[in-house]
């Protein structure tokens, strides 16, 4: 495995207020970096003091996009010690996205013990306050100097690192989403299951649309059909159906998160059925107004869960379980982040312990 070379900081940033920490703002002491071209392949592997990028306006990742990412969170465990949920699922996500993007593949183990290195350097900055984390966030960008429209052949993977609280400041509460026939998120054949950050620019438009009108976030549609239900913003959907817990399929459109993954291995351990099936406007919509979709509840890193109380559409609005929390959102919740934060035993060996 190549070396990984460590510069610590000289000049330590002043620590942030665990009264006051905000979500994705505060960054952390160092950096992991590592650079690519084709004739040395992956090379000089290092931590340094977190800094800005020196990057020629020419660089082709601010003209074509050729851009990934990953999220994912390290806890501050009860007796001290520092731990990561599924890193290596992030990791090998992001090598499927890097695939679909042209951008090269990397060597997992390395990003990992980068990684590992980078969270144990700067392990006073991961929160001891209850609902804290260290938000972990791996990218690689086509490096090319050069606006012809082409192949990318020179990359820059990175990681950095901050404190955050909650994504929701309201905490476990549900919210209403709009259900959204007007953009599409993605296609299936495009890059809906990768993560990159054109994803994300796409849909904004639609989210500001509904934040306008009172909304928390967009439920995406599929982008053929215009009928099956995809996405809840930027968090997959699940919803308790006659006591099934049931998610849209992944169809090529729709990101394979790893906290829908999880939960959906946990809902099997406790002997729950799931199905993963696709799931039309039409069907939620009766099913809130019947009474048959009994929860419903998004599931993302950035909040872990968050439950939906509402689906609007045309002007009209249908409530979930009275928008109250329920059994088994709650119990979702309570259970994942016990693993998370060590105050859960982990009997699917999820945690990656790192100080």
């Amino acid at each position: 495995m190549m070396e990984i070379k460590v510069v610590k900081t000289e000049a330590p940033k002043a620590k942030y207020d665990p009264a006051k920490v905000p979500f994705g703002t505060s960054f952390t002491d160092h950096m992991f970096l590592m650079e690519y071209d084709e004739e040395q392949g992956w090379h000089d592997a290092r931590i340094e003091p977190y800094h800005n990028l020196n990057l020629d306006p020419g660089t082709m990742v601010f003209h074509y996009a050729g851009e990934i990412f990953e999220g994912l969170k390290a806890y501050r465990a009860p007796d001290g010690s520092v731990q990561m949920f599924r890193p290596q699922e992030n990791f090998a996500r992001m090598n499927r996205s890097a695939e679909r993007l042209c951008l090269p593949q990397f060597d997992e183990a390395l990003a990992l013990e980068g990684l590992k290195q980078l969270v144990a350097l700067d392990a006073d900055w991961v929160p001891s306050v209850e609902g804290q984390s260290l938000y972990i966030r791996p990218v690689m960008i086509g490096t090319d100097i050069d606006i012809a429209l082409h192949g990318i052949h020179k990359a820059l993977f990175y990681i950095i690192t901050c404190p955050v609280s909650a994504y929701y400041s309201s905490g476990l509460q549900p919210v209403e989403l709009l259900i959204e026939m007007e953009d599409v998120r993605a296609v299936r054949g495009g890059t809906g299951f990768t993560k990159c950050g054109g994803n994300y620019a796409a849909a904004t438009r639609a989210g500001e649309r509904a934040a306008a009108k009172g909304y928390s976030q967009v439920l995406w549609v599929d982008g053929v059909e215009r009928k099956y239900v995809e996405e809840g913003g930027g968090m997959n959907v699940m919803f308790v159906m006659d006591g099934k817990l049931v998610t849209p399929e992944l169809n090529g459109s729709i990101l394979p998160g790893i906290t829908r993954k999880s939960i959906l291995e946990m809902a099997r351990s406790w002997g729950m059925e799931v199905e993963e099936r696709k799931v039309s406007v039409e069907e939620l919509w009766e099913g809130c107004k019947s009474g048959t979709v009994q929860e419903a509840f998004m599931c993302g890193t950035a909040a872990v869960v968050t439950p939906i109380g509402g689906f609007a559409k045309d002007g009209e609005t249908v409530l979930v379980n009275g928008k109250t929390v329920g059994e088994v959102t709650r119990r979702v919740y309570e259970n994942l982040t016990g693993i998370q934060w060590g105050k859960v035993e982990d009997p699917f060996g999820w945690m990656v312990k790192v100080k």
